[in-house]
């Protein structure tokens, strides 16, 4: 099968990325592949738009606009200021006008006025009202789908919109009516079925934890464990599953390994919960959300662990720290049995959860960790915040530590390290293009134009300092600029996690 073909956007001169001239319906053609029988029927939902399509899309509408408050007050507050035009890296890229946050947002409000507010009722055509028709549907699939949910048209947003809640909204109403995206909602299907978004079982996750094992020892002569389902340990570890065979994710994998055996640490990983990813967020189910976040519940009660820590994961850790407490009672103030059993079983001298960035840097503070910087002086490093964890958490105990620590992790182990232009990376960092239920092939041509404001960003630190080295936190993050980079003329080599900088560097007895 051929590769889509499509126009590559040139890399700028500057780390900025100019507002591009609006080509209307650019990626009007771009459609996510629909989800098939198994999977909707799997998570509850009709596999096919039957007749009742628009009944089903309207009541769906209605009943989210009663559950949460909020969809209807940004269904009610736009003023179409323009302040989200240009801060989507979508329509930077695509100068698609769908692409821009308010028009986005306005494929569902125009049908919100009609059928829920007094005057799209009485008189549609005086507040810019319109029906709901199958073409609409059509561009709520399409252009919902060009949305990595990364919220940062919220952070310029004088009104407080988010947008990636009108994305997700959209998502479960097209669920419900029967027109699902096959990525997302056959991923939700495995890591119910098998445990992890990968599909893989618990005797093959078993044996790659045995070969890196010996890959490990063979490297560098330190029989370094990766423990599976080990009860008693003091410390569950929930990553990403493309941690445990994808490059470059494995190499980060190995850095958790070594960052405990240097602490002498208690841990293990749970063939149950093999998954810290949860595509429940992407698309706004929060009952999806809370049966995948459950399985790292029964773990910790299975193995009796005092501690909970996430891998390198954007939207894991989002969904740990925002939604595990209420969803699963992991936090405080859990009210059924079993969340008050694990909190009288979790140890909370310690966050929980824990980032395991916040881990290693208490032991380099502590003095616990020792590194040789210069096994990593071949890098020259520069940080790429991941969205969800730049703006849907924190680390630390300070405010701004979700960017604050993995930075001085980099710092610990390595000598050199630049960061991009500082209005693309913080609060204000540019998505990686992939996040959000984007990161499919079906999808590819929307990823590339997506990465367009990071790629300039990141080619103005290469010219200028010779970056060579891209660190993340995030799995999607790393997937999708492995895939990207060579788009762009980079080598996907130069792509990786902050662990494994740490891995490179640790110094271990």
């Amino acid at each position: 099968m051929a590769a889509p073909q499509f126009e590559v956007p040139k890399l700028a001169d500057t780390a900025n990325t100019e507002v591009p001239k609006v080509q209307e319906g650019s990626m009007s053609h771009i459609k996510a592949f629909v989800a098939g029988q198994a999977a909707q029927e799997y998570l509850g939902y009709p596999w096919e738009l039957g007749e009742d399509w628009k009944e089903r899309t309207l009541f769906k509408m209605g009943d989210l606009l009663k559950k949460y408050r909020s969809l209807r007050v940004y269904m009610d507050a736009c003023v179409h200021c323009g302040a989200c035009t240009d801060k989507c890296h979508y329509f930077l890229g695509t100068a698609d006008p769908n692409n821009m946050p308010v028009a986005r947002q306005e494929l569902m409000r125009k049908v919100y006025r009609r059928y829920f507010t007094l005057p799209g009722k009485i008189a549609p055509w005086l507040v810019g009202a319109e029906d709901l028709t199958r073409e609409t549907l059509d561009q709520w699939f399409n252009y919902y789908h060009q949305c990595s949910e990364c919220r940062r048209c919220s952070v310029y947003c004088p009104y407080g919109i988010d947008t990636a809640e009108i994305t997700m909204a959209g998502r479960e109403i097209l669920n419900y009516a029967g027109y699902g995206q096959k990525y997302s909602n056959e991923i939700l299907g495995k890591v119910q079925k098998i445990g992890n978004n990968l599909g893989l079982p618990g005797p093959a996750l078993e044996d790659t934890l045995a070969g890196l094992e010996e890959d490990i020892e063979a490297d560098i002569g330190v029989p370094v464990k990766l423990p599976l389902d080990v009860k008693g340990a003091e410390i569950l570890l929930v990553t990403p599953s493309a941690d445990f065979f994808s490059e470059p994710h494995v190499e980060s994998l190995i850095g958790y390994a070594k960052v405990f055996h240097a602490a002498g640490a208690s841990w293990t990983l749970s063939s149950h919960a093999s998954e810290a990813g949860n595509f429940g967020l992407f698309n706004g189910n929060y009952e999806t959300m809370r049966r995948v976040a459950m399985r790292i519940r029964d773990a910790a009660l299975e193995l009796g662990v005092k501690r909970i820590i996430v891998g390198e994961c954007g939207h894991a850790w989002r969904v740990a720290y925002s939604f595990w407490n209420t969803l699963t009672g992991i936090g405080f103030d859990g009210k059924d049995p079993f969340s008050i059993e694990l909190q009288q079983q979790l140890d909370h001298r310690y966050p929980q959860p824990m980032h395991i960035c916040e881990y290693t840097w208490d032991l380099i503070q502590q003095g616990r960790l020792q590194f040789d910087k210069s096994a990593n002086d071949h890098r020259v490093i520069t940080f790429h915040d991941s969205c969800n964890v730049a703006r849907g958490s924190r680390m630390g105990d300070e405010p701004g530590g979700q960017f604050t620590i993995p930075r001085n992790i980099i710092k610990a182990v390595a000598n050199n390290f630049h960061d991009m232009a500082a209005e693309t990376i913080g609060e204000g960092t540019f998505c990686c293009g992939g996040g959000g239920g984007v990161l499919t092939d079906d999808l590819i041509e929307v990823r590339v134009k997506g990465a367009l404001p990071r790629m300039n960003a990141y080619n103005a630190v290469a010219q200028e300092n010779g970056v060579n080295f891209l660190a993340l936190i995030c799995a999607i993050c790393k997937a999708q600029f492995t895939k990207v980079l060579p788009y762009y003329g980079f080598d996907m080599g130069q792509v990786g996690g902050v662990h494994q900088l740490v891995s490179t560097a640790i110094k271990l007895d």
